[in-house]
């Protein structure tokens, strides 16, 4: 498989962004964020869906979740013009799981396993210095100058309560996607408890022994 096609899923903080990246890298392929997708694509007329609003910009002004038929559209699109890729934030629920079986055959999907208090210690110690918009962790990734220390912040959504709540969504919506690729014996778990390098390590064995 020259050019591998790669699902990569796990809770928020569990580091699907920080594996799709590298295994990008690796294999050469195409990495597919939904988030980047609606970004791109935030002020496209999407009223032939019937939805409440005309554009995605304004679901995600308000918060809110973009319908699944628009975000179905823009990934199906999206793996139309690559042979391989990474997929990342795809499928969140098992009817987005059900239509990529049918726009595409997958090669390998991985599932990075972390309990929910490691993700909830991950997420809430995430800090953001404002000065440059650069990213630490206060236990895993501090800086090293005190000054910087000083002034760090944390992020709106990184408090306890708004964590466990994105990780309450996670459990209803994408848990059950976990559970219909393992019923089909077509999930492979992933220790995402260990560091991001022992993680990769096992990720990349993972792909290359899909080939």
């Amino acid at each position: 498989m020259a050019e591998p096609r790669i699902l990569i899923l796990g809770g928020p903080g569990a580091g699907k962004g920080t594996q799709s990246r590298k295994a990008s890298e690796e294999f050469n392929v195409k990495h597919i964020t939904t988030g980047e997708l609606l970004r791109a694509n935030k002020d496209r007329d999407i009223s032939e869906f019937e939805s409440e609003y005309d554009v995605p910009r304004t679901y995600m002004d308000q918060g809110e979740l973009v319908p699944d038929e628009v975000v179905t559209l823009l990934v199906k699109e999206a793996l139309s013009q690559v042979n391989g890729f990474v997929l990342d934030g795809y499928p969140r629920n098992v009817e987005q799981a059900e239509e990529l079986n049918n726009m595409t055959d997958v090669d390998v999907i991985l599932y990075l396993d972390v309990d929910e208090e490691e993700l909830v210690q991950r997420l809430t110690g995430r800090r953001i210095d404002p000065k440059t918009g650069d990213t630490y962790h206060i236990k895993y990734s501090p800086p090293e100058d005190p000054e910087v220390e000083r002034r760090l912040e944390q992020r709106d959504d990184d408090t306890e309560e708004t964590v466990r709540e994105r990780l309450r969504v996670f459990r209803e919506t994408t848990e059950p996607v976990i559970e219909y690729y393992e019923e089909r014996g077509q999930l492979e778990r992933v220790d995402g408890k260990q560091s991001p390098d022992e993680v990769w390590v096992d990720v990349r064995k993972a792909v290359e022994n899909a080939q």
